[in-house]
């Protein structure tokens, strides 16, 4: 479900992000796979040939805004999340199977603010839980999951100074522009696509594409604190 974004439902802790932590971040993320008849706001970059590298540069994306937590504002952390989060993720194919069958009776204009409202959100979810550092790590495992029809796993770890790592893994696919998240599962198989799917569709019928774009703007507004619009 989409979460009360008034509070950050991934914030830090001591030893790092935990595991409730971590399921808040589904929540407020990103979601699926498929090919929609949209572009992307953002021309990407060349992408990685190996999945992992794509992980592993969007981990240090992450580590970087932790870091930098204590001295730049929200609106400096997303400006520095965002191409590494367009980068990584392929939003345009997951917005289309959130929204589901209807996504292609949608207006263009009406497709084109949702994706640039969803692109936002979730630019801000990630910068509103990777938000302080206290000696986390991240590590890749060298090998990938096959998940068969083009998709594979990458296994992702956020180990905290002491205590337990919590598993973060990625779905990928490979796309024109290299290896792209289409979803991502926390504990190895809790799936963001699954937490959000239901309210995607549930506000696109009872008030269409301006309900979802009004819902993800009020959610971009409660995660910056006002920061970005």
């Amino acid at each position: 479900m989409l979460t009360d974004a008034n509070t950050n439902p991934c914030g830090t802790a001591a030893g790092g992000l935990n595991r409730r932590m971590l399921l808040g971040l589904l929540a407020v993320a990103a979601m699926p796979l498929a090919r929609p008849a949209v572009a992307a706001t953002v021309a990407p970059a060349t992408g990685a040939a190996d999945p992992t590298a794509t992980i592993k540069q969007f981990n240090d994306a992450l580590l970087g805004a932790m870091k930098s937590g204590g001295r730049a504002d929200f609106g400096q952390r997303f400006q520095a999340l965002a191409p590494a989060i367009d980068q990584a993720f392929d939003l345009p194919d997951v917005l289309a199977v959130s929204v589901g069958s209807s996504w292609a009776s949608l207006p263009a204009d009406q497709q084109g603010r949702l994706l640039d409202a969803f692109r936002r959100y979730t630019v801000a979810s990630y910068a509103a839980s990777f938000d302080s550092y206290s000696g986390q790590r991240f590590t890749v495992l060298p090998d990938t999951r096959d998940l068969g029809a083009g998709r594979v796993v990458v296994q992702s770890r956020l180990q905290p100074a002491s205590g337990d790592a919590t598993e973060l893994d990625y779905v990928m696919k490979q796309t024109q522009t290299g290896w792209k998240v289409v979803d991502v599962l926390a504990a190895g198989s809790i799936s963001r696509v699954a937490v959000q799917r239901s309210d995607f569709r549930h506000l696109l019928a009872s008030g269409g594409g301006n309900a979802l774009v009004a819902s993800l703007q009020r959610k971009i507004s409660d995660l910056s604190g006002g920061a970005v619009a």
